[in-house]
């Protein structure tokens, strides 16, 4: 039975006409008001959010000690009244963002026994042994834009443990921490990463997940490279997305469209390598969630459409000790140093086994296409942007090399990790330089990196397997000929796609 309210009936309004309106609604209205007057959630204006990340950037970047920055984190969380929930925050192995939101309280109370079921991640725990811990890295601390976050939250990252608290294999970026801690620790060394991400902004929410059904992505705008209308929905979205990034510390420096039509790509400055990580997962979530926002999917699918540029992860390194950047060398060929050269020598005499790490879907290898830039050259070049390493012009601050044949789809832990340590310790063959190309297919990729003795010794023989059976099962749900027009079956079980639903569709 539908019940109604009598409004217009107080004593001096006995003459005035009855209005019956349903309960729901007024309860609806008095509900909000109400709520709206007693909720006091945490919200920062965008330029004090940029300088309150901007200084826990510093404090990661000096090193802080994990004691004072926890004892300041839980001091501030204690203080701050506003703030009703902390988000934490993880990567599984093929590099997607996991996300708890725990209570104020209560993560004040446990922060030092953290759990959750480790088994529900694809490739990481079985179900027989499903329980992991999550140990909060206090310096990768930030405050969020509360118009896309929503009020009274903060998110930080989390590292994952083993149940006795030993580092858990498949967690990459307690890899990626360590080892470039020992390196700074061991030899001064810093690893200094800027990642240059590009994607796709399509009609619609949900737009990947629709595409079993649909068939097809559409454009948000047919501009072109540099080439889009300041007011136009491509435009709108890349501001919004640049804005919150700034007022997240990425400390930006250009924005713009893309070559391909309803392209995109947000650059900003090098950081160290961990940071630089985070950031990578932290730009595709903030421009995920306005896009959804604006009723549209932020998509970062290396190649969603057939017939224009596909979308890539340029990954810049430089190592520097005591301010020194140990790749430059005003003398040295391309104004590289010799440490610098062996670098990238040992990264192009393990491209091949390195392949499927820094190309790890099956739609990443139609990105491969020589027609479209591909970098798939097995060759470092100052000019050829078909090469899979690129030499920048540069001076004694910015000399770096750019890994080119990085997809957006990438785990940036993974890739970071693997290039440092393949460019510092990797076994050399000397004087390979466009001798050969990279793999054009997820099969050939799978069968080089399980052949590579040197990849299974970086990632520990156990991951190195989860990984591959990670990507050969879903290699094996899609057409092993990729043929000219993109399949439903690339996109639907894609890692960053796919859920237990689609996953089932088979």
């Amino acid at each position: 039975m539908l019940a109604f309210v009598v409004l217009g009936r107080e004593p001096e309004q006995r003459n005035s006409v009855i209005r019956l309106v349903p309960f729901s609604v007024v309860a609806k209205e008095r509900i909000l008001t109400v709520t709206t007057q007693l909720r006091d959630f945490l919200e920062i204006p965008y330029d004090e959010l940029e300088e309150l990340n901007l200084s826990v950037k510093e404090q990661r970047l000096a090193r802080v000690s994990v004691d004072t920055l926890r004892e300041e984190r839980m001091r501030y969380l204690t203080d701050e009244k506003r703030i009703k929930a902390v988000t934490v925050c993880f990567s599984d192995l093929e590099g997607r963002l996991h996300m708890l939101d725990y209570d104020k309280k209560f993560l004040l109370k446990s922060a030092d026994n953290l759990t959750f079921d480790g088994s529900s991640i694809r490739g990481f725990s079985q179900q027989t042994e499903s329980d992991l811990r999550l140990a909060i890295d206090w310096s990768a601390f930030y405050w969020l834009p509360s118009d896309i976050f929503g009020p009274g939250k903060v998110l930080v990252f989390g590292d994952v443990q083993e149940r006795d608290g030993r580092p858990y294999p498949a967690d990459i970026r307690s890899r990626l921490k360590a080892y470039t801690n020992a390196l700074f620790q061991n030899d001064g060394i810093t690893c200094n990463v800027a990642s240059e991400i590009e994607g796709f902004l399509f009609k619609g929410r949900r737009a990947e997940q629709r595409y079993r059904e649909t068939g097809q992505f559409e454009f948000i705008s047919t501009g072109g490279y540099y080439h889009s209308l300041p007011g136009d929905p491509l435009r709108t979205f890349i501001d919004a997305a640049a804005e919150a990034q700034r007022a997240m510390g990425f400390a930006n420096e250009k924005d713009h469209p893309e070559v391909a039509p309803s392209q995109f790509e947000m650059n900003y400055s090098y950081t160290e390598a961990v940071i630089a990580a985070d950031q990578v997962l932290l730009y595709k979530l903030i421009c995920r969630q306005i896009a959804h926002r604006l009723d549209m999917t932020a998509s970062f699918l290396p190649k969603p459409v057939t017939g224009v540029n596909g979308s890539g992860m340029h990954t810049n390194i430089s190592l520097s000790r005591e301010g020194a950047n140990l790749f430059y060398d005003a003398h040295g060929r391309d104004g590289i140093s010799a440490f610098g050269w062996s670098f990238i020598e040992r990264i192009l005499s393990n491209a091949k086994g390195l392949c499927l790490v820094l190309n790890p879907s099956v739609n990443a290898y139609r990105r491969l296409d020589p027609h479209y830039e591909a970098p798939n050259q097995i060759k470092a070049s100052p000019i050829d942007r078909g090469s899979m390493v690129r030499i920048p012009i540069g001076n004694a601050r910015s000399a770096r090399i750019e890994v080119r044949s990085v997809a957006p789809d990438a785990n940036p832990y993974m890739v970071i990790y693997t290039l440092l340590r393949t460019g510092l310790e990797g076994p050399a063959e000397p004087g390979i330089n466009g001798n050969a190309f990279l793999p054009d297919n997820i099969y050939d990729a799978i069968q080089l990196f399980q052949s590579s003795s040197f990849t299974a010794e970086i990632l520990g023989p156990l991951v190195h397997a989860k990984y591959a059976d990670l990507k050969r099962a879903a290699a094996d749900r899609c057409p092993r000929q990729l043929g000219s027009l993109i399949k439903r079956a690339e996109v639907q079980f894609h890692h960053e796609v796919t859920n237990q639903y689609l996953w089932s569709l088979f």
